[in-house]
């Protein structure tokens, strides 16, 4: 049978792969007293943890303040800052949600959570100082630029303050001045609609963003946060068509290519799914190299182990020491190619 179709036919009983990080999670999450491995013997409550790492910072200046937000759409956003360790521990709630990663109060990275995979869930992150991160050619851009205002610089830095105190009402605040004074102001807009969506507020979300593309209609960073609003909306195929339209604006966006392939997963489209996910690889190699384990599981499920062993083992290439490296292992021994 052809593997498309065996795909499609097997993707509505899509289900987790069994194996757990437990012992990465009880390590990581013992920084604020909880043992995973205590609260759950046999892994069935979920955590997502992991470790941030800042390089190309400067080791002499002051170390910017790290937090990492977790917002499933359904309760109240937690967040956690980070502290020299890079560690971060959530509990989750839902089986859905967005981890944001943000650098002195600015959004640096951006990861949707998938509802398939390990209920101990590990996420790392790697941020990269502006100056020196390493993008494709075109995705900075001065397009994307806003001319400063002087009546708004010291809101801004207000907003800065707030945001990192964890005041989300008290920023989002700020922000409505800024748009109130300089309502052009696009890039505002669009950390307005951030916040609103990190508060779980969808309708005044969504006319932020599109008060954002209004001004600037190619603006990347709010087509992603409306597709991404869609997701938490489980609008799947609204954010599908969102995703391939930011794909068509930014063809080197593998972050888009990986959200693309993941909204088309919910929807039980594997094929396109896995061209979304492979394309995201090809883009970014090693920073999308959890593509492969979607690519993986989707293998599996429609009975092709070999190509399934063939994406852990690419995988394991990527990120050597992963929590599951020993289960993937183990079945790559077991399913030669």
């Amino acid at each position: 049978m052809n593997l498309s179709i065996r795909l499609a036919s097997v993707f509505f009983a899509l289900i987790a792969l069994s194996g757990s990080a437990i012992a990465q999670a009880d390590e990581i999450c013992a920084e604020v007293g909880v043992v995973p491995s205590l609260d759950s013997p046999f892994a069935r409550v979920p955590y997502v943890f992991g470790k941030i790492t800042l390089k190309g910072f400067d080791s002499m200046a002051k170390t910017p303040r790290v937090t990492i937000i977790l917002s499933d759409g359904q309760n109240r956003p937690e967040r956690w800052t980070i502290n020299k360790s890079g560690n971060y521990c959530f509990r989750r709630k839902s089986t859905s949600g967005t981890l944001i990663v943000e650098v002195d109060g600015i959004e640096a990275a951006q990861r949707v959570l998938t509802s398939f995979g390990s209920t101990q869930q590990r996420e790392d992150f790697e941020i990269y100082a502006v100056q020196t991160q390493k993008l494709p050619p075109g995705v900075v851009s001065a397009k994307f630029s806003h001319p400063p205002n002087p009546k708004t610089v010291k809101l801004y830095k207000q907003a800065v303050e707030a945001e990192q105190e964890g005041n989300l009402k008290k920023t989002t605040g700020y922000l409505l001045e800024i748009v109130s004074i300089d309502s052009a102001d696009f890039i505002a807009w669009a950390k307005l609609g951030s916040l609103y969506f990190a508060q779980n507020s969808y309708p005044e979300a969504d006319a932020a963003f599109r008060k954002s593309l209004e001004l600037k209609v190619d603006y990347m960073p709010a087509w992603i946060n409306v597709g991404m609003l869609r997701v938490a909306q489980k609008q799947f195929e609204a954010a599908i068509e969102i995703f391939k339209h930011a794909a068509k604006l930014d063809p080197t966006s593998a972050k888009t290519f990986r959200l693309l392939g993941e909204a088309y997963l919910q929807t039980r489209q594997g094929t396109l799914g896995a061209q979304a996910l492979n394309e995201a690889l090809r883009l970014d190699p090693v920073g999308m190299a959890e593509c492969h384990l979607d690519l993986a599981h989707l293998y599996q499920l429609a009975g092709a182990k070999n190509l399934a062993a063939r994406e852990y083992k690419i995988f394991l290439t990527k990120v050597p020491e992963h929590p599951d490296k020993k289960k993937f292992e183990k079945f790559i021994k077991e399913n030669p190619e």
